[in-house]
């Protein structure tokens, strides 16, 4: 399963630098997106309108959309070749529990669970915050002490997390969407991913509040996710299921 789901990053990857091509190449000779967003059913409507009056041009037009088309298709398959995998995946109650945070969708949640593997093995939450590149730096020499920001999120879930703790800028709630994610679930795992939410919905207010740059707000709430999903995956895991071979299928 960690290496379907890096296989799916490494397509996601491929696939923006796909999309940044094609755009360089409309950049450059002057076609230029009318409307506000990028990649819509709209937008590719406009793309099939783009015509060169030099057949060369147009023929690397063409091969350009189509380099988007086919990274697109393989992150769909990718996608659907996880979801196939995972009833037989030994770690997939941990995968639908981790879900019942905000902002935490499928695809972030088996990332996290795959590349985790035993939350066991993180005696404490700030452990597990460091693993996945979440915690800030500091070097010091002698009397010298020099702070760094954090380290560049270089695994995918790092940057699920960083991106899912954007939604903990409104206000507390239970959406139809992540409702529909928590029925399933025991109440132990709903009161912990509630109680989190709540304290990452007033942390993010707080740290605004506090005139904190919004980078480092964020970065905090995810660090704080990470926490909770730590909590919400050894609710779930008896001790004697994990091990390093949980990660695979």
């Amino acid at each position: 399963m960690r290496d379907l789901v890096r296989a799916r990053a490494a397509a996601m990857r491929v696939a923006g630098k796909a999309r940044q091509h094609l755009q360089g190449f409309l950049l450059r000779h002057g076609r230029i997106y009318p409307g506000k967003k990028g990649w819509t059913g709209a937008y590719r409507r406009w793309l099939a309108t783009v015509r060169f009056t030099h057949p060369a041009q147009q023929i690397v037009l063409q091969d350009y959309i189509d380099a988007v088309a086919d990274s697109a298709a393989r992150v769909e398959r990718l996608t659907r070749q996880i979801g196939d995998l995972l009833p037989s995946w030994t770690l997939a109650p941990v995968v639908d529990a981790v879900q019942a945070i905000r902002g935490v969708g499928f695809i972030v949640a088996v990332t996290v669970v795959a590349e985790v593997g035993d939350f066991q093995r993180f005696n404490n939450p700030r452990q597990l915050m460091s693993y996945l590149g979440l915690t800030p730096s500091e070097h010091s020499s002698g009397a010298s002490v020099r702070r760094v920001g954090l380290p560049r999120p270089a695994a995918a879930l790092a940057r699920a997390l960083i991106e899912g703790a954007w939604s903990y800028r409104m206000q507390a709630c239970i959406s139809p969407k992540l409702l529909a994610r928590l029925e399933a679930l025991p109440q132990a795992v709903r009161d912990i991913a509630w109680k989190g939410q709540l304290r990452m919905c007033q942390r993010y207010r707080h740290l605004v509040a506090a005139g904190k740059a919004k980078v480092v707000v964020i970065t905090a709430i995810a660090r704080e996710m990470a926490g909770f999903i730590r909590a919400i995956a050894k609710a779930v895991t008896a001790p004697s299921r994990a091990g390093s071979g949980d990660a695979q299928v």
